[in-house]
């Protein structure tokens, strides 16, 4: 698990250590301030760990300013509640943009708890988006999980209704639900995904109910922008971090935690159904910084 997540963080964390280098050096100059900032702000650390770490850099022994950096980190990551599935039955319902990788990250997620050892059904309440119903039928029977669906309605609460009438019946442990991608701007679609929440809350209240969001990446601060938006709608459980395949810088794990306090949940490191892995803080600290001998 750690090797997939530091091979992908191997481009940031060479660009950091070039930069924390030159602040460790005989002398600190004003210059090497300024490149350690911007390779900071450059690699999605946001601006809050961006000034913890500069101010670091002028108050610690040289010697000492990784292993302080590392631990910053690691209590900033490790502070916000992680998630888990600590109940059942539960329904999680996936949240995103389009483009985010939101229905592949449901197939992983499926596979994921299944191999943990739980029942688990999927929904793919995506009624804008055909094509997904369509690769959630090929995940779903590679992975061997069932598969709700209904091509005859563009209403997804009637969709999720029929699927959390089937996990009842089954006694299905956890249900996963893709949704339609949406734009905070798609008015209707928000709509349409709080009347979602509802029907969970109101029908079906023996369900715990999560949320996930998946985030792209490769965008660096303007997923930070979407987890905002979609906070202001409804509650966000975790985040799905997907494309973390080598061209992503990473840090944007950081912001969500330290200004959102949203937990980043899974890291999608490839499109292989066992390229998702859980997060963990300290591995992740580790492929970001290294050990010290890089």
């Amino acid at each position: 698990m750690l090797n997939k997540l530091f091979n992908a963080l191997q481009r940031t964390r060479k660009s950091l250590r070039t930069a924390f280098h030159s602040v460790t050096g005989q002398s600190i100059s004003a210059d090497s301030m300024e490149a350690l900032e911007e390779q900071l702000l450059a690699s999605d650390l946001g601006l809050e760990m961006t000034d913890t770490i500069l101010d670091l850099a002028e108050s610690v022994k040289k010697d000492e300013f990784l292993s302080k950096v590392k631990k910053y980190i690691v209590d900033v990551v490790t502070q916000v509640p992680a998630f888990e599935i600590s109940k059942v039955p539960t329904v999680l319902i996936v949240v995103g943009v389009n483009g985010t990788g939101k229905t592949t990250s449901v197939a992983k997620c499926a596979d994921y708890y299944t191999k943990q050892g739980k029942k688990v059904l999927i929904v793919a309440a995506d009624t804008y988006r055909a094509a997904a119903v369509e690769q959630l039928r090929i995940w779903s029977n590679r992975i061997k999980t069932r598969l709700i669906f209904n091509e005859k309605t563009k209403e997804p609460s009637a969709i999720l209704f029929d699927g959390l009438c089937a996990a009842k019946s089954e006694a299905a442990e956890l249900v996963i639900v893709d949704t339609a991608g949406r734009l905070h701007t798609y008015e209707n679609l928000m709509l349409e995904l709080e009347k979602m929440l509802r029907v969970v809350e109101s029908r079906f209240p023996e369900f715990d109910l999560k949320t996930l969001l998946t985030i792209d990446a490769t965008l660096g601060q303007n997923s930070l922008t979407q987890a905002r938006e979609f906070s202001k709608k409804i509650k966000i459980d975790g985040v799905i971090l997907t494309k973390m395949d080598g061209t992503a810088k990473g840090g944007i794990v950081l912001p969500l935690a330290q200004e959102m306090n949203i937990p980043v949940s899974f890291v999608g490191v490839g499109e292989n159904i066992d390229d998702f892995i859980p997060f963990d803080g300290e591995e992740y600290v580790e492929g970001l910084l290294g050990d010290g001998n890089e």
